[in-house]
């Protein structure tokens, strides 16, 4: 809104001190993340007030967990914080005209409000285990074909009479991966079946963040200050493929308005600051569904949006660490149940950060010490800081 305005008044011919730093990327950037914050502590408080007075707070199953049984009663479905605090921001500094910002937001609000159909039944049904995985999957599934739909057949995402369908990959020397190359037929029918494998990683990138974010909501302040550290990286990719200096001198592909990526990330790394003021250790609120899903999709689908989606496993290396140890534990578990008659595990408990909680001496890896959730929460952010940094330092590897 503030941008379209300074536009507006910018062709009226009014010389208003100040409004053409509007035009700058990085000046709407750090706009959209101090409203974004801002929103988020003062109207966090407000909606943990709120919530407290519904008496809308977490069940707790006792696992053994060291301090879960304490977690007992504090307010769920905090994600509506984050949600209302990066719609903020981003609605107020973003071009909205632009299909990267209108795709961003639709994720948004489409995966918060599964999430929050989600906590509504857990919390107001009493029923812990929320919409169940089909229904969940359904709601994901239809909003990752929308966007694939979209990157495919709008205009924008495919400037002039481009054909090629083209990534960011390193270690190559133009760092760009061609999904044709995948393909064994040529002509028209190989750009059909080149076009249906991008639509299928589209959707798989989707899905998959969404759940692995979701996964790793178990800590306080876990999933926030992990996506927070992603959220940077995507919006200097943002930032970077948007201009055509910077693109070139790092060989990465040009990609004209996608500094809107950089402004709404800036405005979801504000929110999520906001929101760890209040869910950092001891939490007063939890994000639940509402926010862990809608963070997976945002940062899925940024990654798709700057053509990154091929640096996720480096990237989001917390997140599919998170997601492998539940396939795994599922897995061996099912696999020794139907060859021995009863089931194994591999670790303690998954997801794995779970794992360095949980007391027992049945897994593999029985010799870890127990650690505080504190510690457990601020090792994985140091590690998520890795692999940003590693991630950023892949552009110059060839």
């Amino acid at each position: 809104m503030i941008y379209h305005l300074s536009e507006l008044f910018k062709n009226l011919g009014w010389d208003i001190p100040g409004l053409g730093l509007m035009s700058y990327i990085s000046v709407r950037a750090m706009l959209a993340s101090i409203i974004s914050l801002l929103t988020a502590l003062f109207a966090g408080k407000k909606i943990i007030a709120w919530l407290q007075k519904k008496q809308i707070g977490e069940t707790i199953r006792d696992l053994g967990l060291e301090g879960q049984m304490q977690k007992k009663g504090t307010p769920t479905m905090g994600g509506i914080i984050i949600i209302i605090s990066v719609l903020a921001g981003a609605l107020l500094c973003c071009n909205l005209a632009n299909i990267y910002t209108i795709l961003l937001v639709i994720t948004t609000v489409w995966l918060g409000g599964l999430g929050f159909a989600d906590d509504s039944i857990k919390v107001f049904k009493h029923n812990k285990d929320g919409l169940s995985e089909r229904a969940k999957l359904i709601g994901q599934f239809t909003l990752a074909l929308g966007i694939a739909l979209a990157m495919c057949f709008v205009p924008s995402f495919w400037p002039g009479d481009a054909k090629e369908i083209v990534t960011t990959i390193p270690f190559v020397k133009e760092h760009e991966l061609d999904y044709s190359w995948f393909i064994p037929f040529k002509g028209q029918f190989g750009m059909y079946c080149t076009w249906a494998l991008y639509v299928l990683v589209i959707i798989f990138i989707i899905l998959a963040c969404s759940n692995g974010t979701n996964l790793t909501d178990g800590l306080d302040g876990l999933a926030a200050g992990t996506t927070a550290i992603v959220g940077v990286v995507l919006g200097i990719f943002g930032w970077l493929s948007s201009s055509i200096v910077n693109s070139d001198y790092l060989n990465i592909m040009y990609l004209p308005g996608s500094g809107e990526v950089a402004v709404y990330m800036a405005a979801l790394v504000g929110a999520l600051l906001g929101f760890l003021w209040y869910n950092t250790f001891p939490a007063q609120v939890f994000m639940g569904d509402t926010g862990s899903l809608a963070l997976g999709g945002i940062i899925g689908v940024g990654a798709l949006l700057t053509r990154k989606e091929l640096l996720l496993p480096v990237l989001c290396g917390i997140f599919l660490v998170e997601s492998l140890s539940v396939i795994m534990q599922r897995s061996y578990f099912k696999y020794t149940k139907k060859k021995y008659g009863a089931g194994k595990r591999i670790f303690r408990m998954s997801p794995l950060h779970h794992h360095f909680q949980k007391e027992g001496i049945e897994a593999v890896f029985s010799k870890s010490a127990v650690l505080p959730e504190s510690k457990i929460t601020g090792r994985f952010w140091i590690i998520g800081i890795i692999l940003a940094v590693a991630t950023l330092a892949l552009l110059k590897v060839r």
